[in-house]
């Protein structure tokens, strides 16, 4: 019975063994794995431009500026996607998406960091949007609070938590004398014009202040003139002569002062012309180098005034409100589209 057995295991072994050798080794087929979302850094590239577009009726250019530094207003984020409105992001018209920049509460001086990935806003004069999130953790509370927009190149340990809707560590806040600065120079039109005919009084009443008063001086004397020539001997009169009257001395009348030259005048009312002319200046940006701040200049056709570390950019001044948006024009083609006007002083 045991040899029986051996036997019948011997062969179910050799029909198992010529079944394998026919039909070849058995291969499981293996699921192809997902394909992983962007980690690291590879999730912030490619940065998108994108194309010209209109809001409002200006024109903006996407533009990859790296040293952006500007001031403006902020306003809520309309498009923030539904589930996302806890994360710390924001909406810029020309910044390359996405980037980083450090938002700056001109009330209250508190910096936060923040990941731009939309264009916007779509409509008003904001200078950025900002989500639920970025706005609680800046501590805005109004729909329309003035920030100061900085770029710049955070580590990557910050870049991720902001990619997966965590706030990054706070800023330090800005200082008192920063911040009058900064509001300084976000300066804006009065809400009423005042008419020509008002400015050019106003102008010539400053200028008039301005000028040195006159010397007040003394009266012109007459001067006397007598004569001092030798008088001849007196001849006897002859009967027929009457005797001649005695000489009177001259009394010189003083001449009047010469009347002020036609060219003077001239002048001076072409002074005050341009005084009145001169009323507008476009506020094109503030730069932290002098350096960046002289090629906007160029660009723009304007000049670099220093206010403190900042170093300002403006065009003008300018004299009418048309040659104003003209140069305001100009400035945001070149691709600075948060420059504004200012009533120059």
């Amino acid at each position: 019975m045991k040899s029986a057995a051996n036997r019948l295991a011997f062969v179910m072994t050799g029909l198992l063994a010529g079944t394998m050798a026919l039909s070849g080794p058995v291969v499981l087929a293996k699921t192809p794995a997902p394909a992983a979302h962007p980690t690291g850094p590879a999730a912030d590239y490619p940065m998108v431009l994108g194309s010209p577009f209109e809001i409002d009726g200006v024109k903006y250019t996407p533009v990859d500026t790296m040293n952006y530094d500007a001031v403006g207003y902020a306003v809520p984020d309309a498009l923030v996607a539904a589930g996302h409105e806890a994360a710390i992001t924001g909406a810029h018209r020309t910044l390359p998406l996405p980037c980083y920049v450090e938002v700056t509460s001109l009330e209250s001086g508190h910096t936060i960091l923040l990941r731009l990935e939309r264009r916007g806003p779509m409509s008003g004069d904001g200078l950025i949007a900002l989500s639920p999130g970025a706005m609680a953790q800046l501590g805005m509370t109004g729909p329309h609070g003035p920030v100061r927009v900085r770029r710049v190149n955070p580590p990557e340990t910050e870049r991720a938590l902001l990619r997966t809707g965590q706030q990054a560590s706070a800023r330090m806040d800005t200082p008192p004398g920063l911040l009058a600065a900064l509001k300084r120079k976000l300066g804006v039109l009065p809400p009423v014009e005042p008419s020509p005919t008002t400015l050019a009084a106003a102008l010539a009443a400053q200028h008039a202040a301005s000028a040195p008063a006159p010397v007040a001086q003394a009266p012109a004397r007459p001067v006397v003139v007598r004569n001092t020539t030798p008088m001849p001997a007196p001849h006897p009169p002859k009967p027929s002569t009457p005797p001649k009257a005695p000489a009177t001395a001259a009394v010189a009348t003083p001449k009047p002062a010469p009347a002020p030259k036609a060219e003077t005048r001239t002048n001076a009312r072409a002074e005050q012309k341009s005084a009145t002319k001169r009323s507008y200046v476009v506020q094109v940006g503030a730069f932290s180098t002098r350096a960046n701040a002289e090629r906007a200049a160029g660009q723009v056709g304007g000049h670099v005034a220093q206010v403190g570390k900042v170093f300002r950019v403006q065009a003008g001044p300018l004299g009418s409100e048309a040659e104003a948006k003209g140069a305001l024009a100009k400035a945001k083609r070149a691709g600075y589209a948060d420059a504004w006007v200012q009533r120059a002083p």
